[in-house]
């Protein structure tokens, strides 16, 4: 992390000892959650409202698992410990009370279901064991949850659960990159390719939305801006992605 005041000269050193110890370094400037939490967290939105429309933990989780990630949002929930993402949203709504989340994850927390730690999260888990095991205990707390904000589920197809996961983390790069954040989106791709198990082969979020084509990118991101139970002004084009794909151009 690259402070105001931080020298070349200790810029320098760290990159070098990160390759000594056989780690990839990328340098970030300073925000919250810096570059990989801070596009993690739009991720995890996604996917908590995702579950208030219809998807249940373990298909958003498999749809995106086939798309290559190491494990989907909610798997990677209860190993991190959900009280983690509870914190954080207890902060927010005190920094930012305007920012909208699923209610589910706060649900799941307050039954005291912190993930693989105490046994119970998202899924459940026997003794010793880290196999997930869908819990009907969650999924009637969905289902209640639903019918309290008069939420008539609907069929979410696999191909809009990985648009609406991954063109998260793209938006959100944008916007990092553009901040200065990050140097490059190259940058942004490695830090998810080695850092956030974003599956190598598609080449990490940045590149991954290259290869869609930017226009197509942006293209979704206006149809997902007109879903009443998303967050519309999220998913309003990062600047540079709307520069870049009126240009014709590409983020790497």
């Amino acid at each position: 992390m690259r402070g105001k005041k931080t020298g070349k000269d200790v810029m320098a050193t760290v990159m070098a000892m990160a390759k000594k110890i056989k780690k990839t370094a990328v340098v970030s400037g300073v925000c919250d959650g810096f570059i990989g939490n801070r596009m993690i967290e739009q991720y995890s939105r996604q996917a908590g409202f995702l579950l208030d429309e219809g998807a249940t933990p373990q298909q958003v989780d498999r749809a995106i698992e086939k798309f290559g990630f190491a494990m989907g949002p909610f798997r990677m929930g209860d190993l991190a410990g959900n009280d983690i993402g509870w914190a954080i949203r207890k902060r927010r709504a005190q920094e930012r009370p305007n920012m909208l989340y699923s209610r589910t994850a706060d649900k799941l927390c307050e039954l005291g279901r912190f993930g693989q730690k105490t046994g119970a999260g998202w899924y459940d888990y026997k003794e010793g064991k880290r196999d997930a095991i869908p819990s009907k205990l969650v999924e009637d707390m969905i289902v209640e949850h639903r019918k309290s904000l008069g939420i008539e589920p609907r069929k979410i197809s696999d191909e809009e659960i990985v648009q609406r996961l991954v063109f998260a983390l793209v938006n959100e790069g944008a916007r990092i990159v553009e901040e200065g954040i990050a140097a490059r989106a190259s940058d942004i791709d490695m830090v998810y390719i080695t850092g956030y198990g974003f599956p190598i082969h598609r080449g990490g979020p940045m590149l991954y939305a290259d290869q869609v084509g930017l226009f197509n990118v942006a293209h979704a991101m206006k149809r997902f801006q007109a879903n009443p139970r998303d967050d519309a002004k999220f998913w309003e084009p990062a600047p540079l992605l709307l520069k870049l794909a009126s240009e014709g151009k590409t983020f790497s």
